[in-house]
């Protein structure tokens, strides 16, 4: 099998030209092709060198992932299922918003972290995904939605909020991120690439040494030792009190903050003694509050809290000072839960390898019996 040409940095293709024989200067014109054109047949790279189109067609792989579902929310939101090469399928989510198309990436089939919350949790870790597989989720989507919608939707953001640990998959995701980040290729600037981590110690104390610089999102969930240690375990390893000596360790530039989400579950992290946990825990001038209410999905003990209850705890934090505010549930009716859609493909077998998506009349789920071909 040939490898990805979307696992190339652009330092790695200028190596490689060179280590060829040929002008590593067409690294600049091959990325323009592939990045910004969405050309991906090295025949039809009319500024680059007979010879090294042929090198390259012989040699890479310029396949997308493959839509094995795609289904669209009535608030816009657009969530897919996408199959690599060995069958294994992870979500991504085009999310809307007034002056932005974010895309939620995935960085590992299934995760290792096991938050109790979490549906992803439940399909435990399978693999990680390559880097190329994590920047094919942005250009197949991207290529879907020129090719579906219009030649003007275009994504704008990305966060790495979907299935997976990001910093478990540290390399990978640092090499996904430098492809992002080039500007020779798609250019997206750091403000537009956020980061969210459960809360790795080792790996956050590395990122703060050798990572690009992006936006980072910590899934905090609560301020109290023993509450965050029920709904994530990686809490008894790393506590609070080491988590927070890492994060301390990466380099804010002025005006920037980092993101603390804050999944608001019912009885468990949303009283009177959460608000002053977190309140004591965290600088307001450093901090960012995105309140997040439970995402109920059938076999979780959890429960969302009332809006009255919700808009109490957000009315709290903005009283002490801080920037707090509501993320919105979005794709609530298309299997909103992370893993979620994933778990139902999977547990009903609704393709195999040679064949397109079927539909399955007994489905119980409305959402899957009137999927959106791509």
């Amino acid at each position: 099998m040939k490898p990805s040409f979307f696992d190339l940095t652009y330092d790695e293709l200028k190596a490689l030209l060179t280590e060829k024989g040929f002008s590593p200067f067409g690294a600049t014109q091959i990325f323009d092709w592939v990045y910004k054109k969405y050309v991906y047949d090295p025949k039809e790279w009319s500024n680059v060198s007979n010879k090294a189109k042929d090198f390259f067609a012989e040699n890479y792989d310029f396949s997308l992932l493959k839509v094995v579902w795609h289904g669209l929310s009535k608030d816009g939101t657009r969530k897919f299922l996408v199959k690599m090469t060995d069958g294994q399928t992870v979500e991504t989510v085009a999310i809307p918003a007034r002056d932005r198309l974010t895309l939620c990436v995935s960085s590992q089939v299934g995760c290792a972290v096991g938050c109790t919350f979490c549906h992803t949790a439940t399909q435990g870790l399978k693999r990680h995904l390559k880097a190329s597989e994590v920047v094919l989720q942005y250009i197949t989507i991207q290529n879907w939605l020129i090719q579906n919608v219009s030649q003007e939707e275009k994504l704008t953001n990305i966060v790495y909020m979907g299935q997976g640990e990001p910093l478990h998959n540290f390399e990978n995701m640092k090499k996904a991120t430098l492809i992002f980040m080039s500007e020779k290729g798609m250019g997206l600037g750091q403000r537009r690439i956020t980061l969210s981590t459960s809360g790795l110690v080792p790996a956050i104390e590395k990122m703060a040494l050798d990572f690009p610089p992006v936006n980072i999102a910590l899934s905090l969930h609560s301020a109290r030792n023993n509450v965050r240690t029920e709904l994530m375990p990686i809490n008894k390893v790393y506590d609070l009190e080491r988590l927070f000596k890492a994060i301390k360790m990466i380099p804010l530039k002025a005006h920037r903050r980092i993101t603390y989400e804050y999944l608001l579950i019912d009885g468990m992290n949303d009283g009177s003694e959460d608000v002053e946990a977190l309140a004591n825990l965290l600088n307001s001038k450093e901090s960012k509050i995105n309140l997040i209410p439970f995402n109920e999905f059938p076999g979780s003990k959890y429960k969302r809290p009332s809006e009255q209850k919700i808009m109490w705890f957000l009315d709290q934090m903005i009283k002490r000072g801080f920037t707090c505010t509501i993320r919105t549930t979005k794709g609530s009716d298309i299997l909103a839960a992370c893993g979620q859609l994933k778990s139902e493909f999977d547990k009903l077998n609704l393709w195999n390898k040679d064949s397109e998506p079927k539909v399955i009349p007994s489905i119980a789920s409305s959402v899957l019996q009137n999927q959106v071909r791509p």
